[in-house]
């Protein structure tokens, strides 16, 4: 055997070297002097809110001690990190590589989980802080309890309005949108003319804000004279400004289903003696409308905020409502308000929206 083929043949035989897990004590160190910190920053808030709130102090207080008490709770984590960062560390030594690196990743995850809660805690503060700053001037504006109060009952009554435009809007929506769909994916030659057609309507109205189409509808309209359409109310211009804006994103949304389905599944209802309309009909837009649920949810939850544009042409709506108890107050809490009703409909809305699109998903991982 020669040198180079026994240096070569060494070589082989030798373990490949690891390298050590990434260090974690000094993560796990910042983790328990961002809680410290964070504790501190919680007492030192408490102390200024009640300055700023001499009348809330027997509940900004304890409020501020709860706060505190919950973020102490992650000063357990952090220790355990700095305690797993260290035992990474000897088993290393001692050459536990195994032990090194499941340590190691034991005492990242605590000190990120302490962080994290850390930065939810502080966010928290700075919302305080916030409202509490220039003498409690952003309070006053926008969480002033006397307006609110007043004005809570009005307009609760007129975002009845938003209910109903985005509940008729939906369901016009839903056909108008299917419609311009199914005349997108028109077959053959003879359907050119309809795929012309609605491709130029889709992205001539998804190119023009929803506020501008509102306001040539709900002002054009009666200025034209129009036969039958002029007579409409501010309400029903609204409804079919937002029918004609959101039908071009809900057709996309459709056609987009559609054309995920595949070919075969058309193929196998043509082979079966089925016509197109047919295996549309019974066989492509059943399970379409099945996968395009969420992104449709999505599209309505837009909707429903779009409702608050059709201020603009005269529609006593809540915002509009809020406005003029703004304009009445100096005061912006019944916008607050508003803003409170939209929130209580879009995040349940949104949450079932991750809910289907999470059991889709399962759905598919189970096929």
């Amino acid at each position: 055997m020669t040198l180079t083929s026994a240096l070569s043949t060494t070589k082989r035989t030798e373990p490949p070297r690891s390298s050590p897990p990434p260090p974690a004590l000094p993560l796990a160190a910042a983790a328990v002097t961002a809680v410290l910190a964070t504790a501190a920053l919680t007492a030192i808030t408490a102390v200024s809110a009640s300055r700023a709130l001499p009348g809330a102090v027997m509940l900004v207080v304890p409020g501020a001690a709860v706060v505190a008490a919950a973020v102490l709770t992650l000063l357990r984590p952090a220790l355990r990190a700095v305690r797993s960062a260290r035992t990474a560390a000897a088993a290393w030594t001692e050459q536990r590589r195994a032990d090194a690196r499941r340590a190691a990743s034991e005492a990242r995850e605590d000190a990120l989980t302490a962080l994290g809660w850390c930065l939810a805690a502080l966010a928290l503060l700075g919302a305080v802080w916030f409202l509490c700053t220039n003498d409690r001037a952003v309070q006053r504006t926008f969480f002033d309890g006397e307006v609110i109060g007043i004005s809570f009952r009005e307009i609760v009554s007129a975002f009845g309005t938003n209910l109903f435009i985005a509940v008729v809007a939906q369901i016009l929506i839903l056909a108008w949108g299917l419609t311009l769909a199914l005349a997108r994916i028109a077959p053959g030659r003879a359907g050119r003319p309809l795929r012309l057609l609605a491709t130029t309507y889709i992205d001539g109205f998804r190119a023009i804000p929803a506020i501008i189409i509102i306001y040539l509808i709900g002002f054009g309209l009666p200025l034209a004279e129009v036969p039958i359409l002029s007579a409409l109310s501010p309400v029903w211009f609204a409804i079919l400004a937002l029918t004609l804006t959101y039908g071009a994103y809900v057709a996309e949304v459709f056609r987009a289903g559609i054309e995920s389905i595949a070919a075969g599944q058309t193929a196998a209802a043509r082979s079966l003696g089925l016509s197109q309309r047919a295996t549309m009909r019974h066989v492509v837009l059943p399970q379409a409308t099945r996968r395009v649920v969420p992104p449709l949810l999505n599209d309505f939850i837009s909707l429903q905020k779009d409702t608050a544009l059709v201020n603009v042409i005269g529609t006593i709506d809540a915002f509009n409502q809020s406005k003029i108890f703004a304009s009445n107050h100096f005061n912006l809490s019944s916008v607050t308000v508003v803003a409170g009703l939209f929130v209580l409909i879009t995040i349940p809305q949104a949450r079932l929206v991750d809910r289907l699109v999470s059991r889709e998903q399962r759905r598919g991982k189970g096929a």
